[in-house]
């Protein structure tokens, strides 16, 4: 008889008592009447400690699918959010309560300022970040990821922290980008890959080179659009789209 794989240990953010715990008590089962998450790769997600998950976005729902997969593999989700969303009433408390990390626009000497801040109260508080180093939803027609931000590797080098990458597919059977809700039949299927760190620059005492970050950037993405490939069991195209060769303004939480 073959030995059971040890059980996954979760970490002190997930294991003490939070205003995750009700809020997810409510989501988590809701998010499983509609939807079969399968994760694998769980074990590439630190279970302890500072970390930057850079996932896929192809639909208006997948943070929050993304945020039930982290959290049933034991680690409490943060996102990168834009700061005028803490302004909203009731939606700004909530923010704040579970530690989101607003981003506002800014100049590049504020911005850098903001990176590196980020990045320090994430190791010193032990928790992650949810970065879609896209910046929005994609563009790519086919929904292929498309050329990334360095904003999730800005946050990473600053820090010394390990860069997660992350693919997703089956969100778009229920929300398809910029389309209608549809929930029947119950329990669509949708496929999570946790990818082994990405090798990252390593901080100096000078800033890192804008082409350093670009070139981590794309390394990143390539690893992400290849987990993607082998979820949906097809090749991802050699170029990401770049939606400033095709006239599309771009916005996102963390600009390059």
């Amino acid at each position: 008889m073959s030995a059971e794989a040890p059980r996954r240990r979760q970490s002190p953010e997930r294991s003490r008592p939070s205003v995750f715990w009700p809020l997810a008590a409510i989501i988590v089962p809701i998010i499983g009447i509609f939807t079969k998450i399968e994760v694998s790769g769980e074990e590439n997600l630190p279970t302890e400690g500072a970390y930057v998950l850079a996932p896929n976005h192809y639909s208006e729902l997948d943070p929050v699918i993304v945020a039930v997969a982290v959290w049933r593999i034991g680690r409490a989700p943060r996102f990168m959010a834009k700061e005028s969303l803490f302004k909203v009433p009731v939606l700004g408390w909530a923010l704040r309560a579970t530690g989101m990390i607003p981003v506002a626009r800014t100049s590049n000497a504020s911005s850098a300022k903001h990176t590196i801040q980020t990045a320090h109260h994430l190791v010193e508080n032990g928790s992650g970040v949810i970065v879609y180093p896209e910046g929005s939803l994609t563009r790519d027609p086919d929904a292929w990821p498309m050329r990334g931000k360095t904003g999730a590797v800005r946050v990473a080098v600053a820090g010394g922290i390990p860069l997660i990458p992350m693919a997703h597919w089956g969100v778009q059977e229920i929300m398809p980008r910029y389309g209608k809700l549809s929930l029947w039949p119950l329990r669509k299927r949708i496929k999570v890959v946790f990818g082994p760190a990405v090798p990252m620059p390593e901080r100096g005492e000078k800033p890192t080179p804008p082409s350093v970050l670009v070139a981590a950037t794309d390394a990143v993405m390539a690893q992400v659009a290849q987990m993607l490939g082998e979820i949906r069991g097809t090749q991802p195209p050699t170029e990401r789209w770049n939606p400033s060769d095709h006239g599309q303004r771009e916005t996102g939480r963390l600009d390059s």
